[in-house]
């Protein structure tokens, strides 16, 4: 039989164990993100990945809003983020450090997720876009892979924070392999 475990029994990480620790080589960029609902749970999975950094673009909310608190349970605390209004300037200077551009959408010529395979000491960004339009086409262009969600049902559309959840686990795994 499986008992659940108590909060007490998780080994959870303090504010400063959390920004002490190594961090897993990816960077989240939410472009013109709607609900704040959503960027509050994307700030709870990089948490629980130990993701580097996430930006927030555009019309993107920023904390310290009560409605992405709700979601984020403190994760606006752990994870690094910045705003930065213009996505495209953000994805240039990230390249310049040589940070590979991946944008998660349904396009032309991309990558099924389960086939993608991340180098060994390269850094990730991956970009999710708009809960209606995506990803903008002038950020695909500039990105250096488009990523795909492989999707067998009828609506091929996911929420964004099961997106990145899906795409992070994902990376995450292929990663600490």
């Amino acid at each position: 039989m499986n008992r659940k475990l108590k909060n007490s029994e998780l080994d959870r990480k303090t504010i400063a164990e959390f920004k002490a620790a190594q961090k897993t080589p990816l960077i989240i960029i939410l472009d013109n993100i709607r609900s704040l609902n959503n960027i509050g749970s994307v700030f709870r999975t990089a948490d629980a990945f130990l993701i580097e950094k996430i930006y927030l673009c555009g019309i993107t909310a920023i904390p310290p809003h009560k409605d992405i608190q709700k979601t984020a349970l403190g994760a606006t605390d752990t994870v690094d983020w910045e705003y930065q209004k213009d996505t495209l300037k953000l994805i240039r200077d990230l390249k310049s450090q040589n940070i590979k551009i991946l944008s998660i959408e349904q396009a032309e010529n991309t990558t099924m997720l389960n086939d993608f395979i991340p180098k060994p000491d390269q850094r990730y960004a991956i970009i999710f876009g708009n809960e209606v339009k995506g990803v903008q086409q002038e950020v695909i262009f500039e990105s250096d892979e488009v990523i795909e969600i492989p999707q067998y049902g009828s609506k091929h559309s996911l929420n964004v924070s099961v997106s990145a959840g899906v795409v992070v686990w994902d990376v995450f795994c292929k990663m600490k392999i």
